[in-house]
């Protein structure tokens, strides 16, 4: 018990509880443009295929590694000054979220879906912004000498997403099912619930880092080289500039590993929560085409689900953290995808609460063990110097299922007849080919952790 006490007491470490807090905005925003949302088309009648397509606005979150180096290297006015490039970038987006929040507070939906669909991309693109300061600060929090952290850091980050998206994210959908509640309302408290979350922000501190000091030694190296093929003074310090902003962190990535070890590492990125994100954006509709009201969705899904990640990502990575990421990867993937089938159980059943339950505790559990392998090992393969932008590419490619294919999630389970049982059971099996591309790279992976310890 002791030895379990001090493994737990690591989870204290102040930049630990920041990442959590952060964790929070982070996940609130899925909350927006996704239950939420889903929830009220639903209600105002809308199909699952038009609800599906709507899914296109998380496109951000799946092409944010393209102005990543701009997060990572253009300072905002004023705000840089007081809070630095990390919390300067992160309190901007929360300002243009809760923006869009009060557009979606002043509409009426029938008559003014394009303002809808504008609103819900300045949400997206602010939001998958701001996922780029907080990932590219939580790698930054750890140097590499304290790799046994990165799973720590991991779970708070999982508990604290699913804090904002579970536990705040249930209180949309009690309210929606209040009398003299309506829509617009909930999203006046969604939007104050977002000013709420930028508060921490201010408490935050930035790590030191020397981030600045190595990519102005490589702007010098590349001035110099284009001095050479004739670019000069200006010129060839804005160019340098550039290469080194939009160039360099990937190239770098692809150097360090090689081409085909990272062409391996994106594509297993691609595949591994795939069947989860196509589920995943379904859910709503499904609990409520089985009969389950808002407020069942909010109590038992969201409420649910929020202690169950909380818990096990914090179990999650203190086994991670002592039985290595590969492990905790396989584990993790089977869990998750086997977990689908209870899904597959209660669309035979139909609304049983009692399997309700049993199939969200499980669920949870599997996906925040997963999610804290998937972001610890993302974690692991990212450089300080371009945490911003190669975690962005990373977690974009990760994001790219959800989006894309996620968004013809709806058009699968109309092509299936509204067939719940076999679209759960597809999404079950679509982990098999990130399980074969793991087995190919685990070696790597594994040289990998040694090096860090």
């Amino acid at each position: 018990m002791i030895s379990i006490n001090g493994k737990f007491a690591n989870y204290m470490d102040k930049r630990l509880i920041s990442v959590f807090l952060l964790g929070m905005s982070s996940g609130f925003p899925w909350v927006i443009i996704g239950s939420a949302l889903s929830a009220w088309l639903k209600d105002e009648g809308f199909s699952r295929s038009e609800i599906g397509y709507l899914g296109a606005i998380f496109i951000a979150y799946s092409i944010n590694w393209l102005w990543s180096p701009l997060v990572d290297r253009i300072k905002l006015p004023v705000l840089h000054r007081f809070l630095g490039q990390r919390r300067s970038w992160i309190l901007f987006c929360q300002s243009l979220i809760a923006v869009g929040c009060i557009s979606f507070a002043n509409l009426t939906l029938q008559n003014q879906l394009v303002i809808l669909a504008v609103s819900g991309l300045l949400i997206s693109f602010a939001s998958a912004t701001q996922d780029i300061a907080i990932d590219a600060l939580r790698i930054d929090f750890f140097k590499h000498d304290e790799s046994e952290k990165i799973p720590l850091a991991a779970s708070m980050a999982t508990s604290g997403w699913w804090t904002g998206y579970a536990a705040l994210g249930s209180i949309p959908l009690i309210l929606s099912d209040a009398s003299g509640w309506q829509w617009q309302d909930v999203y006046w408290v969604i939007g104050a619930i977002m000013l709420c979350l930028m508060l921490p922000v201010l408490w935050i501190r930035e790590p030191n880092s020397n981030r600045e000091q190595v990519q102005s030694a490589l702007e010098k190296i590349y001035a110099e080289k284009l001095a050479k093929q004739g670019a000069k003074g200006s010129l060839s310090q804005l160019l340098a500039w550039l290469v080194v902003s939009v160039f360099e962190p990937f190239a770098e990535f692809f150097k360090r590993n090689g081409i085909k070890l990272a062409l391996t590492i994106l594509l297993f990125i691609f595949t591994f929560k795939l069947g989860e994100a196509i589920l995943g954006r379904m859910s709503i509709v499904f609990y409520k085409e089985i009969g389950f009201s808002n407020t069942d969705i909010g109590i038992y899904s969201k409420m649910i689900t929020w202690w169950v990640t909380v818990l096990f990502s914090l179990i999650g990575g203190w086994v991670t953290a002592k039985q290595g990421i590969v492990k905790g990867l396989v584990v993790a993937g089977i869990a998750m995808a086997s977990s689908n089938l209870l899904f597959a159980v209660m669309a035979q059943v139909g609304p049983n609460l009692n399997l309700f339950i049993f199939a969200v505790i499980v669920d949870g559990f599997t996906a925040a063990w997963g999610t804290v392998a998937f972001v610890s090992f993302i974690s692991l393969l990212c450089s300080h110097t371009f945490s911003a932008s190669q975690y962005a590419l990373m977690a974009s490619i990760g994001t790219v299922g959800r989006t894309f294919i996620g968004a013809y999630s709806g058009v699968m389970v109309d092509a299936l007849d509204g067939n719940w049982t076999i679209f759960f059971i597809i999404t079950t099996l679509m982990i098999i080919p990130a399980l074969f591309l793991l087995w190919r790279i685990k070696a790597q992976v594994s040289q990998l952790e040694t090096k860090a310890s």
